[in-house]
Order: C-alpha cells, then sequence, then structure tokens
C-alpha cells in the first residue's frame, strides 16, 4: 500500500496554515508567489513536495521566517516518493569523436559550474556531437537520466517546435503528461518536476533564445546543454561555447581515423581538408569515401573533390558516388520522409526494396555517414545532408509524392494494427496481440504519427487525415492527454466533410465530443454530440459517451437514460462488451442516486457479461455499492477490479480503483488507510490530462480528509475544485464544492444552519 511519510504531512500541514493566512484563492496565491497555479495545487494537496525557493516564496506572501521550515522541508524531501525510474535516450556517443579537448573541458567545467552551456558555431561544425559526447561523459553525475530533444531550429521540412509543444514532450519523458494549458503554468511545472530529480537535458537544434527560454530547468540539481547555429546572448543564465571549425591539424587527425590512414602533410592532404572547411561532419564522410575506395590515394581523393563545384556538394556529392543506383535513390528520397527518424520498415514502404536489401542499403549509408544511426534499428540524418536530399529529391525524384504516400499509408496501417492489440471497452472484439508491444510502438512512434498527420494534411490525403485519429484513441486514452487529441479530431473531421463521408464523420464527430469532454470542455462536447446524432444513425457509443458526459454535469436521471439506451443498443448489434460498459455506469448512476441495492444488482448484471479489464467498472461500482453493508466483499471486490487495472498497465483505471477504494475504507470506518489510496490516485492522475477525473478525485479525497479530522486539507481541496469546476466549466460541481467549502470550518466543526 502507498503511504505518504509524516514529514510530507507536516510539511503539507504548514503549507496550508500559510494559505489560510493568505486569504487568497489558489490562483491569486501562485501570482503573488511567483508560482504556477498547477504547481501550487499539487503542493497543497501533498501530491509533490515543492522545492525549496517555492517555500520561501510562499512564506513571504505572508511574512513569514522561512528558515524554522527548513528541517521540515529536508525531511520531506529525502522521504518523497522516488521520481521516474531513469531514463537515457541520449543518442549514441560519436565512436571516432577526435579533438575538441579545451571545448570538452570548458563544457564541462559550466555544466558543473552553471548548470548549463549554448553551444553554437555553423552547420556541421559538430554543435550535436560535442553536446552528446560532453552529456554522456557526465552521465554518472546525473542519477536521474539524460533527455535529449531535437527543437527542429533548422530541420528541412519541420517548423521549430513551440516551447509549449517541446515542454509536453520534456515532461512526458519524465512520465508526466497531465499538462496545463497555459505554457507559463507549463514551463513552471517542468521546473517543478525537475527541482527534486538531477536529470541531464540536452536540448539540441535551438532556432532562438526565445524558443529555450521557457525549457530550461531552472533552481535545482540539474543540468542543460543546448546547441544552435546562433549565439544565445540573450539566455542571461546560460553561458556560451562557441565552436569554430577544426584547426588544420585536428582535421588531418579526424580524416585519418575516418579513412583509417595516417595521411601525409601535403599539398593533396591540404586540398581534401580545404574542400571540408575543418567541419567534422564533411571530414568524415570525405574519409569515408577513401576507406571504401582502397585502391585510391589522397590524391586522388582531392582530384576527385577538386572535380566538383561546390564545397558541399563535392564533398557530399563524393559519398554519392561510392553508392549504387538503389542506394543513391534511397538516400534522395530520405530527403522527404516526414518524422524526426525512422527504421527499416519505413525506408522499404518509401522506396518499395525488399527488406533484406533495405538492411543493406542503410547499412551502406550509415558507413558513408549519409546517415546515423543513434540507436539499434533507429536511423535519422543530419539537418545538412536532409536538406542536400531534399534539394536531389526535388531536382532529380518525380515519383518522389507517390514515395511520401506509401510511408503514410505504412504508418495507417501499423498504427491500426498495433490499435487492434489495445483494448478497449466499446469495441466489440478482444485485443489482437500483445499491448505492451503495442504501446512501445506508439510511445516510440508518436512524433512521426504527428509529422505523418501533418504531411496529409499539407498533401490533400484526407483518407489519412481521417484514419489516423481514430487509431490513436486507446493509445492516447492510457497514455496521453488532450492536448494533440482535439486539434487531430477536428482536423480528422474537416476531411471527412470533404470527403463527403457521413458514416465517418459521425464516427469522427463521436471521437471529437470524446476529445472535448476529456480536455474539459462540456459544452462544446455536448454540442458535438448532437453534430453527430444529426450526422447519422443512432449509434450506441454515442448514447454511452452523452451518458458519461450527463454524469460529469450532475444529471444523473438523463445520464441513466443514456446508459440504458446504450445497453439496448449494444444489445440489438450483439455487443456484449459495450452491454456490460453501459450496465456498470447505469448502476454507477444509480449508486449517486442513493439507490444502492439496485446499483449492486445492475453491477453483478455487467461483471457477468464481461471477462478481464472490461468488468473494472461494474466491480468499483459493486465494491462502493456495498462498502456500508458488506465490508469484506467490498474491499475484495475493489481489489479484484485494482489487480485488473494494474495487469492491463492502465493509469486511468488504476487511479480510478485507488480513489474509490478510499472512499469504500472511508465508509467502513478506515480512514487513515483510505487517505493513503486517494493520495495514490492523486500520484496517477498526474501523469495523465483529464481535468473532470481530477474533480471527481477532489470531491471524494476532500471528505475523506474532513472525516479523518483534517479539516483544513479538506477545504484546500475543495477550493482547488472549485476553482477547476469553474475554469472547466462545470457549474453543477462547482456549487456542490462550495457548499461542502462552507459546511467545514478550521477547527473541523460543522458551521451551523442559522
Amino acid at each position: 500500500m502507498w503511504a505518504v511519510s509524516d514529514g510530507r504531512e507536516r510539511l503539507l500541514a504548514q503549507l496550508l496554515r500559510i494559505r489560510e493566512l493568505s486569504g487568497l484563492s489558489l490562483r491569486a496565491l501562485a501570482q503573488k508567489a511567483g508560482l504556477s497555479s498547477s504547481s501550487l495545487s499539487r503542493y497543497l494537496t501533498g501530491r509533490l513536495v515543492p522545492p525549496w525557493d517555492a517555500v520561501v516564496a510562499l512564506c513571504r506572501v505572508v511574512g513569514r521566517d522561512p528558515r524554522p521550515l527548513r528541517p521540515l522541508w529536508a525531511e520531506a524531501s529525502q522521504t518523497a516518493p522516488a521520481p521516474a525510474p531513469r531514463r537515457n535516450d541520449l543518442p549514441a556517443d560519436v565512436a571516432d569523436f577526435t579533438a575538441r579537448e579545451r571545448e570538452i573541458a570548458r563544457a564541462e567545467e559550466l555544466v558543473r559550474n552553471s548548470g548549463a552551456v549554448a553551444v553554437d558555431g555553423m552547420a556541421g561544425v559538430g554543435k550535436t556531437a560535442l553536446a552528446v559526447h560532453v552529456a554522456h561523459r557526465l552521465a554518472a553525475a546525473y542519477p536521474d537520466g539524460g533527455i535529449y530533444l531535437d527543437l527542429h531550429g533548422f530541420t528541412p521540412g519541420h517548423d521549430p517546435l513551440e516551447p509549449a509543444t517541446a515542454l509536453a514532450r520534456l515532461l512526458a519523458a519524465l512520465g508526466v503528461d497531465r499538462l496545463p494549458g497555459d505554457p507559463a503554468d507549463r514551463a513552471a511545472l517542468w521546473r517543478s518536476e525537475l527541482s527534486g530529480r538531477r536529470a541531464l537535458i540536452v536540448l539540441d537544434n535551438a532556432a532562438d533564445a526565445g524558443q529555450v527560454r521557457p525549457l530550461l530547468p531552472g533552481a535545482g540539481k540539474s543540468a542543460v546543454i543546448v546547441t544552435s547555429r546562433n549565439r544565445l546572448v540573450s539566455l542571461d543564465t546560460v553561458p556560451p561555447l562557441s565552436l569554430a571549425p577544426l584547426s588544420a591539424e585536428d582535421s588531418v587527425a579526424l580524416f585519418g581515423r575516418a579513412a583509417g590512414v595516417a595521411p601525409a602533410a601535403d599539398d593533396a592532404i591540404a586540398q581534401v581538408l580545404g574542400q571540408c572547411g575543418g567541419l567534422p561532419l564533411a571530414l568524415r564522410m570525405a574519409g569515408a569515401r577513401l576507406r571504401h575506395r582502397p585502391g585510391w590515394t589522397v590524391a586522388v581523393l582531392a582530384e576527385r573533390l577538386r572535380d566538383t563545384p561546390g564545397r558541399f556538394d563535392a564533398v557530399f556529392g563524393m559519398s554519392l558516388h561510392q553508392l549504387d543506383t538503389e542506394q543513391r535513390r534511397t538516400f534522395r528520397l530520405l530527403g522527404v520522409v516526414p518524422g524526426e527518424d525512422f527504421d527499416a520498415a519505413v525506408v522499404a514502404a518509401l522506396t518499395g526494396l525488399p527488406p533484406g536489401r533495405v538492411g543493406e542499403v542503410l547499412d551502406e549509408l550509415v558507413d558513408a555517414h549519409l546517415v546515423q544511426e543513434p540507436s539499434p534499428g533507429r536511423f535519422r540524418q543530419h539537418d545538412l545532408i536532409r536538406r542536400y536530399a531534399s534539394d536531389l529529391a526535388a531536382d532529380e525524384e518525380p515519383q518522389r509524392e507517390a514515395a511520401v504516400r506509401r510511408v503514410l499509408d505504412h504508418y495507417v496501417g501499423r498504427a491500426v494494427a498495433y490499435d487492434r492489440m489495445l483494448p478497449f471497452v466499446e469495441r466489440d472484439r478482444p485485443a489482437e496481440g500483445d499491448p505492451a508491444t503495442a504501446m512501445a510502438w506508439f510511445d516510440a512512434e508518436y512524433a512521426n504519427l504527428l509529422s505523418c498527420f501533418e504531411a496529409a494534411l499539407r498533401t490533400g490525403a484526407d483518407d489519412v487525415v481521417t484514419a489516423l485519429p481514430p487509431a490513436m484513441l486507446a493509445w492516447f486514452f492510457r497514455r496521453r492527454g488532450t492536448d494533440e487529441k482535439v486539434r487531430l479530431f477536428e482536423a480528422a473531421v474537416a476531411a471527412a466533410e470533404r470527403l463527403g463521408d457521413r458514416p465517418r464523420r459521425a464516427a469522427l464527430l463521436t471521437d471529437l465530443g470524446f476529445a472535448l469532454a476529456a480536455a474539459g470542455r462540456p459544452a462544446d462536447a455536448l454540442a458535438t454530440y448532437e453534430r453527430a446524432q444529426a450526422a447519422g444513425p443512432e449509434r450506441p457509443d454515442l448514447a454511452l459517451r452523452i451518458g458519461y458526459l450527463r454524469l460529469d454535469l450532475g444529471e444523473l436521471a438523463e445520464a441513466r437514460t443514456q446508459f440504458r439506451r446504450a445497453r439496448a443498443l449494444f444489445a440489438e448489434a450483439g455487443h456484449r462488451a459495450g452491454q456490460s460498459q453501459a450496465l456498470a455506469f447505469d448502476g454507477w448512476a444509480t449508486l449517486h442516486l442513493g439507490e444502492d441495492a439496485e446499483a449492486a444488482g445492475l453491477a453483478r448484471e455487467s461483471i457477468a457479461l464481461a471477462d478481464g479489464p472490461p468488468q473494472i467498472t461494474g466491480l468499483v461500482t459493486l465494491g462502493v455499492a456495498l462498502a456500508g453493508t458488506q465490508p469484506a466483499e467490498a474491499l475484495a471486490v475493489l481489489g479484484d477490479a485494482l489487480r485488473l487495472a494494474e495487469a492491463d498497465d492502465h493509469l486511468h483505471n488504476q487511479a480510478w480503483c485507488h480513489n474509490y477504494l478510499g472512499v469504500a475504507l472511508r465508509i467502513i470506518g478506515e480512514p487513515g488507510p483510505a487517505l493513503a489510496h486517494h493520495r495514490r490516485a492523486f500520484e496517477l492522475i498526474d501523469l495523465l490530462g483529464e481535468p473532470q477525473w481530477e474533480i471527481d478525485f477532489l470531491a471524494t479525497y476532500a471528505e475523506t480528509q474532513r472525516v479523518a479530522g483534517h479539516p483544513d486539507e479538506a477545504r484546500a481541496l475543495y477550493a482547488r475544485m472549485i476553482e477547476l469546476a469553474r475554469d472547466l466549466g462545470r457549474p453543477f460541481d462547482e456549487q456542490r464544492a462550495r457548499d461542502a467549502y462552507e459546511a467545514v470550518v478550521p477547527d473541523g466543526r460543522p458551521r451551523s444552519s442559522e
């Protein structure tokens, strides 16, 4: 069972006292203390130990000396839950990294002393290689791992990542997907998450200081290495380190290592170095060319380079000369691949080559330094080379659009296949494979799927636009919040309208309404569901989702009507899993209407119709319905529900089970263990992007805190619920929270009714 340390409890009590003394709303207090409201909410609900500077800022608001709290904060920090497991997604270090001893030493010194360094220099000068090399050398000093993010400041075919998008990816690397909509709050959450970690972040290929500034770690023990073609002079807290092209001596050394020879200092080597301009990328490519031609001398290489006009065309073009026709065509087409990286299967789709031949081609391109392999089986291209390949494709590949289309079809096909491996209660079929494999694929390919979606929009591939979001829905539900989901489904609905596909449009509107509801936009969700109803025949999943929304809005009788309609429609279709879900939520609405016995009966019917994870809703409903009369059975069925959710690796359901284990334990009269389950529920939903779940959990958590004799904590939770419900347009929940807040006073005695 998950528990919170006594030190954290006592620090939380002090923070709540500061909140009470301030007399401010959570949002006003956050603004005055210079914190994000989302981070402050996490501090005041015990979900996160604040960094010391946040404690100091809160004390200053109320004129309190923070120093007496320092020992308590230190104890709470030491006993806080361990951060996410060590992550290291740094690209592989360059095997033949050569020279740069002075720059390496300076970069390491700056990281150790300042916690940051910004490496700048011209394209191809080796900024990324140096940053990654230094990160690997320093890895032992950062036990919470290394995080790498390409900001695409100068990547051909990519817009630079917006800071909000970059923050979403960085937070996801820490296991956090519950994201504030406000970019400033998102940046504050990033800094807060890093405050308790010692991680090393590499922000590669930055466009400018404005892109980087919100991504900096802030106070704490984490560090950052930034690379950019521009010198980021306005980043006052990030000292610069400029890279010049390699000296003649270092150029000779790197060229010799790449070529596998020890070249003498003569006119031929001088000519080669002149063509390469001291750029490590060009030197490696020229050396690889010589290594692949053992009959050549450096003089022959110099002559061949001299015959090609233009320095970079000479080096890149010379590397192409060693390739056969298929290899050269593959290289050109790689310049138009949507996405950040790719695997052999993508290259097979791009080129139409058989898989065995694709492996041979990629090996040759890697050997020629025309393609990088930062991790086994994953490939990418340097921006300069990608630009060169893209230009060649524009001039020499009349079928490049068809090649891109093959890649889009490949990703759609893979997404659909992996989606079938994921259980989803509204589907009338079992999962067809290993869900863990599917989740790993979506996790790895998410950024590429978004790039494919954007490419489909640009090229008018509306069938791809309408197919990708539904294939990602189950993964979204398990892993991601609403940051991209609404945008994707809105675009998909518009594409279905252009196609004139009414059934597909109706299905996509149903999914869009579901996404809007998850984003805390109930009015927009309801309007979208009404559009879906008008778009086609009555759908059981639509009735079910309207029931969910009515339940969120507190319209219990109408929710129950929708669930019963959904059950009838699922029964007509012979869809047992759908019937089970509709019955379970019918029971859930009935339970909240105070009809416990009927709710238990509906829950048992639901459980009998389903197997495995689809039973979870029925089991939770049954457990809560029985808590007041049959406590042993109640805890047993709730335990069964939690085990199913954990076996399914479904964080939403795990959080839901923990929350209602807390409710059942409170009803049974065990508030201490109940609070532990509530806190665990909040730890889990912090990883998600479902704000309506937070509202529901706040209400139950606050009531358990009140029953446990913690009125200040209960009032803080109700206050957070009031603000969140107002932000999300849920007046029923806002009023419910206000009434509950007013019923509790700081000493725990109910207010008089006078």
